[in-house]
Parts: C-alpha cells; sequence; structure tokens
C-alpha cells in the first residue's frame, strides 16, 4: 500500500519537481522512496511496507530493466501467479506482490489486468515501446487520477500531487458543483480540477505518441441461478472466509474495523485478529461502540474505542476537506477519519466491510414495506400515473409512496444520497454554474446497461458504479491513507462477487430482511443478535451540532463570505441555515453539503499555501525525503 505520481512531458528541474510532487502524498508511503526519471518520464513512488518489508521499494523492474512499475495496493492472487510466470522462465528480484504485475504485463500485455485478484491502481514504463500502461482494480478501491496539460501526462494517487509541477494549470471545474449538490459526492468523471480525470473502476488507460486511451476490462454483472438457498448460503460463507484468510496476508500487525453492522462483524468474526477499533458520539444514537465492545469480548478479542466530540471534529474539518482532494460531504467521513488515526497507533492494516451492501443487497432503499409490497400488486395503468404525478408534488406525506410504488426504479433512483433536487440546485447557484450535466444524463448510462435487471438488481448495478466507488471507497482509501494504514475490504473480491452475482433477488432482499442470504451465512461465524442487527452505517449528529451556536456561527461566516457569492445566492443559504437552526426544518445534510464545499474551496483556493508550510497533520507524524 502506497502511493505514486509523476509526468510524462518536458520539464525543467524535472527531479526537483517530482520530489516536490511526491512530498505531497508523503502520508500515503512514509516508510521509503523511489523515482525514475528517464528523459521526459518520471515515475515517484511513496512507500508503505507490507509485504517483503526488506526488498519491496519502488519503482521495480524487470531483468534488463525494460520495464518499470510503480504500484498502490494489493494482489492476493500473486502466489499462483508466480508460479505460472516462474514456470515460464521470468526471474523474480524480490518476494513481493508488485512484482507479478512486471512480469505478467511481459507475458500477457494489457491483458494481465483480468487475471488479477486485488485491488490495485498502478503505472508501468515500457521503455522499448516508450508506452505508458495504467490500471484501476475493477471495484476501485484504489484512486487513479490523471490530466494531459501543455503537452504533459499527469497522473497519481492523489490529486494535490499535480499542484507543484509548473505545467499544472488549477482551475475550478464549474460543471461538478450542481451534480454534487445533489449527489453530495464528486460524481462526474472529470473532477473540481478542469482537466483532471478519475481513470474509472475496472479501467485501463494507454498513453502513447501522445495520445491517451481508455479502456474497459470488466463489468460487474448480476446472473442468479437456480442453486438452492442452503447451497447459496454454504457459497457465500465459505468464499467470504477464503476471502478475509486471503486478505489477511502481510508482514506486519492486522486489526479490524468493526462497528455493529453485520459486515464488519462477520469480517472480524473470521480474522479474529488481536485488536479491533471503534469510534462514536457522545450524543445519543450516535454511537456503536457498546455493540462492538459485546461482539468483541464474545469473540475474544481486545476493542479499542474513543468517544468523539463535536470540537474535535470541526478542527478537522479543512484537514479532512484536504485530504479527500475534491468536496466530500458525507458526514461519515469525520468518524472514519478518527477511526483511522485510532487504529494506525497498534496497526498497519485494518479490514474493513466495505461493499457488503452493494453486492448483497443491504440498503434500506433496496427494501419494500408490507404496504408497499400491497400497493405494487395494483395494475401499473392505476399506479404509474399517480407516481409521475407525485414527481411534481412539493415534498409531503406519502409522495415518495406513490413514486416508488407507482414506478420504476431507473425513474427516481439515483444512489444512497439526494440532497438537493435538480430544481433547488437551479434556485440556489448562480449563471455560471448552472451548465452541468442532468441527473439523467449522469444516470441513464447505468440503468441501460442494466436494462434487462429486475428494479433491486438495477439499484446495486448503479450503486456499484457511482455510489460505491464515488463515496464509500474513496472516504476510505483516503481516511485510512491520510493516517498511513492500509484498508483492506474481503467483500470486494473477485470470487465474493462471482457468488453474490448468482443470489437470486428474493434471497438478497424479502420481507424477512436485507442482504437476506449474506445475514444467514454470517450466523455460522456471529451470534444471532450480531447478524440481525440493522444497518446504522456510522451516525454523525451534524443535525445537533448546526443547532448550537458556535457551530452555527462557524457555518455563517463560511456562507457570508465574500468569496461565497460567486456561487450561490447568500440569502438563500441563510434562509437553510436559520430555519435548522430555529428548528423549523432539518436542512442539516443540504447546510453540510454547501459548507463541506466552501471549506475545501477556501483551502484549495483561497488559501493556497503549500504541503510543508500549512498541511501538517500528518507532515509532523512521517519523514519527508
Amino acid at each position: 500500500m502506497c502511493g505514486f505520481t509523476g509526468f510524462i512531458g518536458q520539464t525543467e528541474n524535472s527531479k526537483d519537481v517530482l520530489k516536490n510532487m511526491m512530498d505531497q502524498i508523503v502520508h500515503r508511503g512514509p516508510d521509503s522512496y523511489g523515482s525514475f526519471i528517464e528523459g521526459d518520464v518520471a515515475l515517484g513512488f511513496r512507500r508503505l511496507s507490507i509485504i517483503d518489508l526488506e526488498h519491496g521499494s519502488q519503482p521495480l523492474y524487470n531483468e534488463d530493466q525494460s520495464v518499470v512499475l510503480v504500484f498502490n495496493g494489493e494482489i492476493y492472487n500473486f502466489q499462483e501467479l508466480k508460479g505460472d510466470l516462474l514456470k515460464n522462465g521470468h526471474i523474480f528480484q524480490t518476494n513481493t506482490d508488485s512484482e507479478v504485475l512486471i512480469h505478467g504485463y511481459e507475458e500477457y500485455g494489457e491483458a494481465i489486468v483480468e487475471r488479477l485478484r486485488g485491488m490495485f491502481a498502478f503505472v508501468i514504463w515500457d521503455k522499448n515501446n516508450q508506452k505508458l500502461f495504467a490500471a484501476r482494480d475493477m471495484f476501485g478501491i484504489k484512486p487513479f487520477y490523471y490530466s494531459q496539460m501543455t503537452e504533459t501526462f499527469l497522473f497519481g494517487s492523489e490529486i494535490k500531487s499535480f499542484l507543484p509541477h509548473p505545467h499544472f494549470k488549477k482551475e475550478l471545474n464549474k460543471r461538478a458543483l450542481k451534480p454534487y449538490l445533489t449527489f453530495q459526492f464528486p460524481v462526474l468523471n472529470e473532477t473540481f480540477f478542469k482537466g483532471v480525470y478519475k481513470l474509472p473502476a475496472a479501467h485501463y488507460l494507454v498513453f502513447q505518441d501522445g495520445k491517451l486511451d481508455v479502456k474497459r476490462y470488466w463489468t460487474p454483472e448480476f446472473n442468479s441461478t437456480d442453486e438452492s438457498f442452503e447451497k447459496i448460503v454454504q457459497d457465500v460463507d465459505h468464499t467470504i472466509k477464503e476471502s478475509v484468510n486471503a486478505h489477511r496476508i502481510s508482514d506486519v500487525k492486522v486489526g479490524s474495523f468493526l462497528s455493529s453492522g453485520v459486515d464488519s462483524s462477520y469480517v472480524a468474526s473470521v480474522l479474529k485478529p488481536n485488536k479491533t477499533f471503534t469510534v462514536g458520539f457522545s450524543d445519543r444514537h450516535f454511537s456503536e461502540i457498546d455493540n462492538a465492545k459485546t461482539l468483541s469480548d464474545h469473540l475474544g478479542i481486545e476493542n479499542i474505542n474513543e468517544v468523539l466530540d463535536s470540537d474535535q471534529c470541526f478542527d478537522k474539518l479543512e484537514d479532512i476537506q484536504y485530504i479527500m482532494d475534491e468536496p466530500h460531504s458525507n458526514p461519515s467521513i469525520i468518524p472514519l477519519y478518527f477511526l483511522s488515526e485510532l487504529a494506525s497507533r497498534d496497526v498497519t492494516v485494518v479490514l474493513s466491510g466495505e461493499g457488503a451492501d452493494e453486492l448483497f443487497g443491504g440498503y434500506a432503499e433496496y427494501e419494500t414495506t408490507p404496504p408497499l409490497r400491497k400497493y405494487k400488486k395494483l395494475p401499473k395503468w392505476f399506479r404509474q400515473p399517480l407516481g409521475k404525478m407525485a414527481q411534481k408534488l412539493p415534498d409531503m406525506k406519502g409522495k415518495n409512496f406513490l413514486i416508488r410504488g407507482g414506478l420504476p426504479a431507473d425513474e427516481w433512483f439515483i444512489g444512497q444520497a439526494k440532497i438537493f433536487s435538480e430544481d433547488e440546485a437551479t434556485d440556489l447557484l448562480n449563471d455560471d454554474y448552472q451548465l452541468a450535466p442532468t441527473v439523467k444524463d449522469i444516470v441513464s448510462p447505468y440503468y441501460k446497461e442494466a436494462q434487462h435487471y429486475d428494479d433491486l438488481t438495477k439499484m446495486q448495478h448503479l450503486d456499484l458504479h457511482l455510489w460505491l466507488v464515488n463515496d464509500i471507497l474513496l472516504k476510505a482509501d483516503k481516511m485510512s491513507m491520510a493516517h498511513s494504514l492500509e484498508l483492506r475490504v474481503p467483500f470486494l473480491d473477485k470470487q465474493v462477487m462471482e457468488v453474490a452475482s448468482k443470489i437470486k433477488s428474493e434471497y438478497r432482499v424479502n420481507e424477512k430482511d436485507t442482504k437476506y442470504a449474506l445475514r444467514v451465512a454470517s450466523k455460522k461465524a456471529l451470534p444471532e443478535e450480531s447478524a440481525n442487527r440493522k444497518k446504522i452505517g456510522f451516525p454523525v449528529p451534524i443535525r445537533n451540532w448546526i443547532k448550537h451556536e458556535p457551530y452555527y456561527e462557524k457555518i455563517k461566516s463560511y456562507f457570508m463570505d465574500d468569496y461565497t457569492k460567486q456561487f450561490f445566492n447568500q440569502k438563500d443559504l441563510m434562509k437553510l441555515l436559520d430555519e435548522h437552526y430555529e428548528g423549523q426544518k432539518n436542512n442539516a445534510r443540504k447546510i453540510w453539503t454547501i459548507f463541506m464545499f466552501l471549506v475545501w474551496y477556501k483551502k484549495y483556493f483561497k488559501e493556497p499555501e503549500t504541503y510543508d508550510e500549512k498541511y501538517t497533520t500528518i507532515k509532523d507524524k512521517v519523514p519527508v525525503n
């Protein structure tokens, strides 16, 4: 687990430029660093040592040093791949998982990505063909950004690593703000920095002769079978246990995040680490510590936990938004930041439960209540007109019932967050920020791919492509790596996906529960109470915080700052804030989404100090070489 950055293009003082770029991501790799510079090509690497601690520094090379690699992630089937490559005459210099990528590329070319089981983002420079080959894992667990500016191709694990390059032009992408207000996360492939793009999950790119080619190598598919429920449960349990065991491989200490939910509980119960880690809040109903401690005691594992306070959280908001690279308003980022810090004091690797909801059907939005199931039995000719009519109504009781019961998922479901409607975002924003892709523009391609699925599977397909990669996994990577902690997600595994894809819809979500097959399988390792517990999902008391005068005043200062008027109607912002503060409406998520954007913008555009001068959260902990 590491971080990399680099560029292709004529650059003066390229060695110093690359060093400055690497210093921006020192938190991703505090243990060592390395670089490759030849002509106009520069690759930089920061290492967090996990496997083969002595010999795993990068860049890595093949036998004649014609192929160069920088890599972030873990390849869990590297021993199997290595065995095949040794038989074919390849010579290995290390015991790392990284080296299979080099020899795998020599043997299989770009098709190597189809053979990998793991989480990864990597870059290979092929000297003989003057070609850069880069790829991102099938679920998008590890981030990868790229940009072409002034005849220079930039790439890296974090956008902030581009900032020191003299050819990088820092400019706000005005098209990104409006969709963000609806989705709460950066949903477009072009990031909030104009001209900087995310390499999508399950894609690879080739940059050669100044031309960029991006291709998809895998698409998630759900193909249910007629296997018995008992066989499915057996397969789920066996595969998850095998995946957890594959994900435990490490030469350093491994722990586990633990909430009160079935996902992390299942992982912890199989892994049985020496320690689990949990955080919560003192506010009532906003802590999972008690449940996590109870399960840890049952398993004979020490639970390390911490109660967070609001001042502590507000003090870190600027750092958190800086670390994220782009504005992100999921409140769960806050406890995840502190949870990662807590775990990093004792271990270098943690396992977590991300991905189970998307694969096995765990979200409340996937579930239909008994009244809704009854309503859906009425004729479509009766329900659909009511659903379309309800879409035009203001927020009121019964609106969502009529929409969900009357219309197919692709006409109302956009993922696990919907903060502002498009009309609300339009009213809030100034003219310069109105030109943006619509919500329909964003979700339609994924629904087109999923048109042959039922509604449940359509929703899972959409969440796998948008919510999982741009919200859940992005914040998991950035918050854990902020503290030089490797986070592994055994549910997001090629073999687990293969098993999950075979499960019938009625075994994923039914009148008994969400994630039904997974919950039944988990009972082979968990007490029934833990297996059946409803998802809470890192609850954060932002609605309470905003009603406290000090925090109200802090948010108000951002809403009324001079730079804010370029984006928003400030009178409308204050109406949202005052309504909430006075208890008239719960506008917490809307306020928070705007607030986080303004915090991010101020950090990157109004206070553009360098990493060394301003950002001290990680710098004081690790060496900058």
